[in-house]
């Protein structure tokens, strides 16, 4: 669930965007009441989708290994958090997935690479809250299913290079960036997400080794967004994290830029026992339920508003906010959740696969991108865990379909730059080897490496909790 370039809130559609758009809502809602297809056995679904992780694995190591990224259709790489820079990234998001899918020979390849050639020092200014959600997280939850020590030792060097981001915030909220090999520090606006979604990572290790400082500065920074919320309760968007002062007052919960920042109270909560994490949930939880929640059409949908005043100032949906579903279910509103679910489960139906955003008010297409994300099977994962209930693995099913008939490529799988008609982009992002997949193949396979009672993710779909070793 991370940050991304959308198209700001009030931007204008063109008229041939306008024109084409209405499809992805068009449709009433009784065409969704069943998939139409045979949903199979249990067996074969995990086999078909181990398959395709096998695919695009394979297609990253023939073309781009140890670089952070594969581009599947020209067989090329991406840097991604630094041109000229690669931190294996793919690898260390793959690792815990390798392992849960008992792909032992890729798991200590991978493992091995990360050992000799990760380097937590590199002189390159990185983004604090994707190298928090991806590396550190990675590294963890690859420690935690092999046992390899090195893994642990790595993760801590990295977590050690990225406090300065924390540890020089007046405000205790990090800065956006930090160079890894001199611990300069930039980027002094930066979105509640990326200020809060790191106590789940840092909490970790600080039980893993002892030391309590990775703790302090993640609650440290939660606390300071908490205590800056409106009367009414509600957050804005982002922060100048040296003043504290509010930069957009608006507030745009479940979407991004913020998140992953409510999913991380409930989850830090969860995983750490904390009362403070678990109350600042459900006061925020409940703000944004009052405030922000509306039906129409016959479906829920969450509007932005004015964080002081609750005045309606947006109508748009971004499918990073689709992982909400799952998170209003484990918080304990299993009602709203289902109604969520509903309203991407109708989009999907609309869609060969999820576009990227929409505008629910004119029932409008913002992006009709498509970045392979998994928050919508994240989602279908996390009801299906709470009630049992087959028809979260069909409309899962669905959406993996919609997947291998759209963006398989002989290389892997790649994002779509348009989703009607589809028109396949050229990236396979690195968090498909941790999310995607996983979710999908933890739903069908009966996976003997993962505690279906305990086992908790986290943003990034790093197994942080639940791993059952041998």
């Amino acid at each position: 669930m991370r940050p991304i370039s959308l198209p700001r809130r009030r931007t204008v559609l063109s008229a041939a965007a306008a024109a084409t758009a209405g499809a992805a809502l068009a449709r009433p809602a009784a065409a969704f009441a069943a998939p139409a297809y045979d949903l199979p056995a249990d067996r074969t679904a995990a086999r078909e989708i181990r398959d395709e992780f096998v695919h695009s694995w394979e297609g990253y190591k023939q073309a781009a290994w140890g670089y952070d990224e594969v581009r599947p259709v020209s067989g090329t790489h991406n840097d991604f958090f630094a041109g000229g820079h690669s931190f294996g990234l793919s690898i260390v998001e793959a690792l815990d997935t390798l392992w849960l899918m008992e792909l032992d020979d890729d798991v200590r390849l991978g493992a091995d690479w990360i050992e000799a050639h990760l380097d937590p020092a590199a002189d390159a200014d990185v983004q604090v809250f994707e190298a928090v959600i991806r590396l550190v997280g990675g590294l963890l939850a690859g420690h935690l299913c092999t046992g390899r020590q090195a893994l642990l030792d790595r993760c801590r060097e990295l977590a050690d290079r990225l406090l300065p981001a924390f540890t020089r915030s007046p405000t205790g909220m990090p800065y956006r960036y930090v160079n890894l090999r001199t611990g300069a520090v930039s980027g002094t606006t930066s979105p509640l997400a990326e200020i809060g979604s790191n106590i789940l990572e840092f909490g970790l290790l600080s039980q893993l080794t002892g030391d309590q400082k990775y703790w302090d500065a993640a609650k440290r920074a939660m606390r300071a967004v908490v205590q800056r919320r409106s009367g009414i309760d509600l957050l804005g968007t982002s922060l100048h994290i040296e003043t504290g002062r509010w930069k957009d007052t608006t507030s745009c919960a479940p979407n991004p830029p913020v998140d992953s920042f409510y999913e991380y109270l409930w989850a830090g909560a969860e995983l750490f026992g904390d009362g403070e994490l678990r109350d600042w949930y459900r006061l925020l939880t409940d703000a944004v339920a009052r405030r922000q929640l509306e039906q129409r059409g016959g479906y829920a949908w969450y509007r932005q508003v004015d964080y002081a005043s609750g005045k309606t100032v947006g109508r748009q949906a971004s499918e990073l906010g689709s992982f909400y579903a799952g998170l209003l279910g484990k918080g304990g509103d299993l009602a709203a959740a289902r109604d969520y679910y509903g309203t991407w489960t109708m989009i999907l139906g609309n869609n060969a696969v999820v576009p990227e955003a929409i505008d629910y008010g004119s029932a409008s297409v913002v992006s009709g991108r498509n970045d392979l994300r998994p928050e919508y099977v994240n989602s279908s994962f996390d009801l299906w865990r709470l009630t049992g209930e087959a028809s979260f693995k069909e409309t899962a099913y669905r959406y993996f379909q919609g997947l291998r008939d759209n963006l398989r490529v002989p290389g892997g799988y790649t994002v779509a730059d348009e989703v009607s008609p589809v028109r396949r982009g050229d990236l396979t992002p690195g968090y498909w080897f941790a999310e995607n997949p996983k979710y999908l193949y933890l739903m069908f396979a009966a996976a003997p490496r993962f505690d279906y009672r305990s086992g908790l993710l986290s943003t990034e779909g790093k197994l942080l909790r639940g791993a059952v070793r041998g």
